[in-house]
């Protein structure tokens, strides 16, 4: 059987190329990530904070916290009279062309590689990046250009990493290759933010994607000499890891014989109940992820680099809940039988439910910025325990498609990160607390629509239609 073939030939982790794979694959994430938020935190001092001089924000609704001076060289960088609602439209734009790119995504990676579909996708970002500044004094028009073609080349990372690991994560290690490779989304965005405020308090708000630029190019050239598409191009792998991985994914490749059932995928209802509870979780993760600094400094009223420390909380609490939940989700279902499906619905609705209660309540804690921070982060935290839910859910209804159908839910779950920034930003014009107050219950609501959603109408067994007649037994 394959499974004791695989058993025999098993090749250490150690050094090994599958594992250099997954830590190089995480750095590129980790530099998408990075690139993504880091305008987030820019925005606050690209903008002209009205008559604001004194470097305290006394603009905001609470009073601003006591920050240390400013080092006086920092101030060369301009900035610009944009309105909250400009604001909106350049921190959306990213994600007008991140949809474009999901679906070709992955058809592109089975064509031509998935090496260099990342490697440019990510390297196309990094080059945008090193043009922001520039395309910031053009005009606002220039900016949210630049930021759609950083969406595009960003559209095709997830996508073309799950074909890689389709050629190089042995079954029975996919779960461990794939949260490495995926964790460094998570690690940009926990690194980038403090770090984004402290280069702008320090230099100016363009070292920002000076400094994230370069750290990028250092990925290429990595990436560009390391990397290849399959154990068997791979010039440096041991002939004994070679022969484990492709021993191991031999029944596995070709388990579609290039037909796909489109039909079946886009009427089965299961998937519908992934996208709709995709697209509400991520509606409050975006709306939390473009605004959230925005928030720290217009109510809470922090200074820029408090405001990347306070802000990258939330992400911590969401990286570590979801590497512990996946732990505790495999142990119900391996050690306690409960069904695939309970398992999936039980995580949805705590990662969806709690973070809307938490939410509502953050609009409520006026100026107790220990609590509203408290709250912001207990509800993003929660909101990973949804990594063992729905957001997996793909691999159980029909694991040879699921790279399709992440290219399928990534697209709708995309439009909130379109629309919910420029929403969020037209709601929020006085930057007042009540204007935040229905900002968190619209997020809330849609996460409690989601949340019923699912529970009606997800699934945790394989679809009918994803059993082809070579169909052989899935992750």
């Amino acid at each position: 059987t394959v499974e004791s073939d695989s058993q025999a030939l098993s090749s250490p982790a150690c050094c090994s190329a599958r594992y250099g794979l997954a830590f190089l694959s995480s750095y590129g994430f980790f530099v998408a990530y990075a690139l993504r938020v880091n305008l987030s935190v820019a925005m606050v001092d690209m903008v002209n904070s009205t008559h604001d001089t004194s470097g305290n924000h006394s603009s905001s609704v609470c009073s601003g916290h006591s920050s240390p001076v400013r080092p006086k060289h920092n101030h060369t960088a301009s900035v610009y009279n944009w309105d909250s609602e400009t604001q909106g439209w350049i921190l959306g734009s990213f994600f007008y062309g991140y949809i474009l790119t999901q679906v070709p995504g992955g058809y592109l990676a089975s064509r031509f590689g998935a090496k260099w579909l990342m490697g440019l996708g990510i390297l196309g970002t990094v080059i945008f990046t090193l043009l922001t500044p520039i395309a910031a004094d053009l005009g606002a028009g220039y900016l949210i250009a630049v930021r759609v073609l950083e969406g595009i080349g960003e559209g095709v990372t997830f996508p073309a990493m799950y074909a890689m690991w389709a050629a190089w994560a042995p079954p029975m290690e996919r779960s461990r290759l794939l949260t490495i490779s995926y964790t460094g989304a998570q690690l940009g965005t926990v690194i980038a933010l403090p770090l984004s405020g402290e280069i702008c308090f320090y230099l100016d708000w363009t070292y920002i994607f000076y400094v994230f630029g370069a750290v990028g190019l250092l990925w290429f050239v990595l990436w560009a000499l390391l990397v290849f598409n399959s154990p068997n191009t791979h010039p440096r792998i041991s002939e004994r890891e070679r022969l484990y991985i492709t021993t191991s994914l031999k029944n596995e490749l070709s388990s579609s014989g290039g037909h796909i059932p489109w039909g079946s995928i886009v009427t089965s209802r299961p998937l519908w109940a992934i996208v709709i509870a995709h697209f509400s979780y991520n509606w409050t993760f975006y709306t939390l992820l473009t605004l959230l600094p925005t928030y720290m400094s217009d109510i809470l009223g922090f200074s820029i680099q408090q405001n990347g420390m306070l802000s990258a909380l939330p992400y911590i609490g969401c990286g570590l809940l979801a590497v512990m939940g996946g732990q505790v989700a495999d142990y119900l279902r391996e050690s306690c039988m409960y069904p695939t499906v309970a398992v999936r619905k039980a995580f949805s609705i705590a990662g969806m439910i709690g973070p809307a209660v938490f939410l509502v309540a953050a609009g409520y804690t006026g100026c107790n910025y220990i609590l509203a921070v408290t709250f912001l982060t207990v509800s993003s935290s929660l909101g990973g325990l949804s990594a063992s839910g729905f957001n997996i859910n793909h691999l159980d209804i029909a694991p040879s498609y699921a790279g399709i159908l992440l290219g399928i839910t990534n697209t709708f779950a995309t439009i909130p990160g379109m629309v919910g920034p420029v929403i969020a930003s037209a709601l929020t014009k006085q930057k007042t607390i009540e204007e935040w107050q229905t900002v968190f219950y619209i997020a809330a609501g849609i996460n409690l629509f989601g949340a019923t959603f699912y529970t009606l109408f997800g699934k945790g067994t394989v679809q009918p239609w994803a059993v082809s007649s070579s169909y052989s037994h899935g992750d």
